[in-house]
């Protein structure tokens, strides 16, 4: 299928110069002069080559439809991670760079979506929140909570977010797992 280059969104699999790419991060940029376009910066796929490409609004690019089969996170085996078939409770070994960054958010028995071209795995997503807990975060300073300023915290996972300054150590929240952000409090 094909898309505008303005259309990229971060995770689209987009078949590139040969080669299956997937998004990692996009920049929109209306430079004052000349047309608008979208700086992406995208990683192979299939041997992990990264670049960064400008896309004009009127480019257009083959998006990629992928094969996804529901996959269980059992353990990590060193530099792999291991996950099992949900259907056929087959097991699968996979590098942990095929995660990326998100591989911090992965924990035992958690469900996951394998992403398939040419029945082979080539992508692993996860869901788009997790829950975690807050292990360390600033005090809040007096005065500081009426503006909305953020302030560090980390997670049990290790991972540094920013949160509003009422939310101490302790508290469960709800974090996007591709952008690190802070959504709210979990439920």
């Amino acid at each position: 299928m094909k898309i505008s280059g303005v259309d990229i969104r971060p995770g689209n699999i987009l078949e590139y110069e040969g080669g299956i790419w997937k998004v990692a991060k996009i920049q929109h940029t209306q430079p004052g002069k000349g047309g608008a376009y979208m700086q992406v910066e995208m990683k192979n796929l299939q041997d992990g080559r990264k670049t960064n490409v400008r896309f004009r609004s009127a480019d257009t690019i083959e998006r990629v439809r992928l094969d996804t089969k529901d996959f269980q996170y059992l353990y990590a085996d060193g530099e792999d991670l291991v996950f099992m078939d949900k259907d056929t409770y087959e097991q699968i070994q996979l590098p942990a760079d095929l995660i990326g960054d998100a591989a911090a958010f992965l924990t035992d028995g958690m469900d996951v979506t394998l992403e398939m071209w040419d029945e082979k795995p080539i992508s692993v997503a996860l869901p788009e929140q997790v829950e975690a807990t807050i292990v360390e975060a600033d005090a809040v300073v007096k005065g500081q909570t009426a503006s909305s300023s953020y302030k560090p915290a980390i997670l049990d996972n290790g991972v540094r977010v920013m949160v509003p300054p009422h939310i101490g150590s302790g508290t469960r929240i709800l974090v996007d797992v591709y952008e690190r952000t802070y959504i709210g409090k979990a439920g």
